[in-house]
């Protein structure tokens, strides 16, 4: 399929190299608000087509499928103009600002005959499917520590007195809905959607978390996230279980999976080895489901792309977290 990527930053460039190993995508356009950047990205990966307006691309027979990854605030606007042109979606995470914008665009989608996605890449990986496979070998679960803790480069700008896109209420940042999505989805992935949540963030200057914790109850158990991007931590992902435990080393990717037994300490290694550009899955994942017009495997993603953004609201709403797209009267 010809694919048309919107964003020129690092995100874009392995995407694009992911979707060459795919064998499923063709790069065939790029989109920048500058020439000299569209022109620069079309020649470094070969793109036959270079836009600088977004409904020339939208309408170009040249693009059926296209990647999105500009500033967070701005992704429905653009998803919703590929939409009605009848071209399907994939959106990087976090996909939209709100439930309300979810539900408009899915029913564009479904209005046009298209698909729209959330890029989220550890889900789509072999590792996550192992550990889902397994997840039953701990038994009856009693908690979950998921941390994705990543100080970020921008905090030092931020501390300057910038205001990068990822820590401004503007452009619909935060640390739950940029790092902190890896572990939910790895959650709701797991466990489904959970019966409360609640959230304490620590909230910056500008209105936005630069760090929190997430609990999200279960019937019989708590999962609790930890996110931030203003601190770094090696700790590893835990899952308890009454027969065992399984760490993680990462929320994503998830290189390695350990499961150690609650009575002998024997440990065992279930993860096997990923591509290093692991969005390879997710092309190959979302390629197939237009393919074969798997509206089953879609559904499933909808319906979790959904529950993850109902968390994050709920998580934003309980701390007067709000979004500027969400002060225009969008929410």
């Amino acid at each position: 399929m010809k694919l048309g990527t919107v964003g020129t930053g690092w995100i874009t460039s392995s995407f694009i190299e992911a979707a060459k190993q795919s064998g499923k995508l063709e790069l065939t356009g790029v989109y920048s608000r500058t020439v000299d950047k569209a022109k620069e990205l079309a020649y470094t990966y070969n793109a036959a087509h270079y836009f600088t307006d977004l409904e020339e691309m939208a309408k170009s027979p040249e693009v059926q499928v296209v990647y999105i990854a500009s500033p967070n605030s701005v992704h429905f606007e653009q998803a919703l103009t590929f939409l009605k042109n009848k071209k399907h979606v994939i959106c990087e995470k976090p996909i939209f600002s709100n439930t309300a914008e979810l539900e408009e665009a899915y029913q564009m989608a479904e209005d046009n005959g298209v698909y729209l996605f959330e890029a989220i890449r550890n889900i789509h990986t072999p590792n996550f499917r192992i550990l889902k496979e397994k997840i039953q070998m701990a038994g009856n679960l009693r908690s979950a520590m998921l941390p994705y803790i990543q100080y970020s480069s921008r905090y030092d700008s931020f501390l300057r007195g910038e205001n990068p896109n990822i820590f401004s209420s503007t452009f619909s940042g935060g640390a739950l809905v940029d790092l902190g999505v890896y572990p939910l989805y790895l959650a709701v992935g797991l466990f489904g959607e959970p019966k409360k949540v609640t959230y304490h963030p620590v909230i910056l200057s500008s209105g936005v978390d630069g760090s929190g914790t997430l609990v999200l109850e279960y019937q019989e158990f708590i999962c609790t996230i930890l996110c931030s991007k203003i601190s770094h931590s090696v700790m590893p992902c835990e899952i308890h279980g009454e027969k065992g435990t399984f760490v993680l080393e990462d929320a994503a990717p998830i290189s390695e999976i350990k499961f150690i037994d609650s009575h002998t300490k024997e440990s065992e290694i279930f993860s096997v080895a990923q591509e290093d550009k692991d969005m390879v899955y997710e092309c190959m994942k979302f390629a197939e489901i237009i393919k074969k017009n798997d509206d089953h495997e879609y559904k499933k993603l909808q319906e979790m792309s959904m529950i993850v953004l109902r968390v994050t609201e709920e998580a934003r709403k309980q701390n007067n977290i709000v979004f500027g797209v969400e002060h225009k009267g969008n929410l």
